[in-house]
């Protein structure tokens, strides 16, 4: 990811499983999102976390030769998912055990996606996708985006949202 773009990106918890379906480890990632926002590593345009995925739009700021804050997200969030499986549901834990020689465990699968948004049309294409995610014949959570609360639908929709991060896309084009 450049630095200063806007991105559409995805990942997946490991092996499709529904690790976010419980809403502790959804507010892991809200709070990564806040932290990184805060200390000015990326702008949060839009999100919705699914129970084993999610969707951001995004815009990095600061790439070290390490990593990106994206990047650092998703270590971040990997960390503290194993640290509360650990506490509290070890069993479970061991589905996330990996075979590589830098790691023991995997959260996310390594094939995220990241698409930068060069046009109004594509980006608000993606907002839209997003927001319309947990609306979805599998999910089918809610029937009006901005009831879902792991989603930035309702900043949209209602200008109304709990989360301090959130910058509005439109006007950004």
């Amino acid at each position: 990811m450049e630095t200063g773009e806007i991105y559409f990106v995805t990942s997946t918890i490991h092996k499709w499983q529904h690790l976010l379906k419980d809403d502790a480890f959804k507010n892991i990632i809200i709070q990564s999102l806040n932290w990184l926002s805060c200390k000015n590593e990326m702008d949060v345009f839009a999100f919705v976390l699914m129970p084993n995925h999610m969707h951001l739009i995004i815009r990095p700021f600061i790439n070290t030769p390490k990593e990106n804050p994206y990047t650092s997200l998703l270590k971040y969030t990997a960390h503290q998912f194993k640290n509360k499986l650990t506490a509290e549901k070890a069993d479970y834990l061991r589905c996330f055990l990996a075979k590589a020689k830098n790691k023991d465990y995997c959260f996310w699968q390594r094939d995220s996606l990241a698409i930068q948004l060069f046009t109004p049309f594509f980006a608000f294409q993606k907002l839209n996708y997003i927001h319309l995610n947990p609306l979805g014949e599998k999910w089918n959570f809610v029937s009006d985006p901005s009831d879902y609360i792991y989603s930035s639908a309702s900043f949209y929709e209602r200008n109304s949202s709990p989360y301090p991060f959130l910058m509005d896309l439109r006007e950004e084009f």
